[in-house]
């Protein structure tokens, strides 16, 4: 058999595909000469999660300092009377008793002043509802003459302070004969500049094919309102419900000036009396203050999934 020349021998071998894994002696080398991973990603989510430790740190902090008085007041209130004057302050409790809550229902009509509260601020909140949502519809999807210029006049309405519409209020009720009653506290409320510019603003978001289809198969507008409109704008009703809901309840200044009988009281108006009648009494005033925050708290807890998804769809059509 011929002998293969060296030169055409180092040409096959050279020319020769490379073996599948390699032998044990290359794999180090060819680790050696991998490409170094690039370390930029890494530094990057390291600053990112640096970044998101500090921002909730300060949240965090933050969020202690707001909870800190309602915590406070929440302790007072079930501390016995020789552990209140206590020095320094302490933020727990030896002994907790609900003598001041027990006191403030023996001592002071609270249940009266609750009640009115509640009656003044579901009537106002209900109506503020129905007639706001129902404006709100017919500036969004309606035309009739006048609209754009009575929208301006409504939202201008909203630049006008509240102080200036008492003395010509006070006046109209008293003529009315509506001193010291419900329709005082409830009528003037019904509706707001401010809860028909939230509700046009989403209904308007609403497609008008939808509203058109439900014409075609001969629903009339109160049909297309209560049944299309309304259930598609909940999470503004749950929006516009708290906010009117906590405005009422904390409402001092109306009540002030039209009720003059004891049994006509709202809470803020029960807290003032308190605060007169009983100012040395600490945990008397913080049983007070917890029993006038209680209803907005649950209030908020049971609507606030509609408010955080009235949000995010604020944010997506944004």
């Amino acid at each position: 058999m011929a002998a293969v020349p060296s030169d055409k021998l180092g040409r096959i071998s050279g020319s020769a595909a490379p073996r599948v894994g390699g032998s044990a002696t290359d794999r180090p080398l060819a680790a050696a000469v991998a490409p170094v991973k690039d370390t930029s990603v890494f530094r990057e989510k390291v600053k990112q999660g640096n970044f998101y430790v500090f921002a909730y740190g300060v949240l965090i902090i933050g969020a202690l300092f707001m909870v800190a008085p309602f915590l406070w007041m929440l302790i007072t209130s079930v501390k016995p009377r020789g552990e209140i004057l206590t020095y320094p302050p302490r933020f727990w409790v030896d002994k907790p008793t609900l003598e001041s809550f027990r006191d403030l229902f023996r001592l002071v009509p609270m249940k009266r002043y609750i009640l009115n509260s509640l009656i003044v601020a579901s009537s106002v909140t209900v109506c503020n509802l129905f007639l706001c949502s129902m404006a709100g519809y017919a500036f969004a999807k309606h035309k009739f003459w006048g609209k754009d210029r009575l929208f301006l006049i409504l939202m201008g309405s909203m630049m006008i302070p509240w102080q200036v519409n008492i003395i010509p209020g006070f006046i109209i009720i008293k003529k009315l004969g509506w001193l010291n009653s419900y329709q005082g506290l409830i009528i003037p409320a019904v509706a707001g500049a401010f809860g028909i510019f939230l509700m046009r603003q989403f209904i308007r978001d609403i497609p008008d094919d939808l509203l058109d289809s439900a014409r075609i198969d001969g629903c009339g507008e109160f049909y297309i309102y209560w049944r299309i409109v309304l259930p598609l704008c909940k999470p503004a009703l749950a929006t516009l419900a708290i906010f009117t809901f906590m405005s009422q309840w904390n409402n001092f200044v109306w009540p002030l000036i039209i009720i003059h009988e004891s049994n006509m009281r709202t809470i803020p108006l029960g807290l003032s009396v308190l605060n007169g009648q009983f100012s040395g009494s600490f945990g008397f005033l913080m049983a007070g203050a917890v029993v006038a925050i209680l209803p907005m708290m649950l209030a908020f807890l049971a609507l606030q999934k509609q408010i955080i998804q009235g949000i995010a769809l604020e944010g997506l059509k944004q």
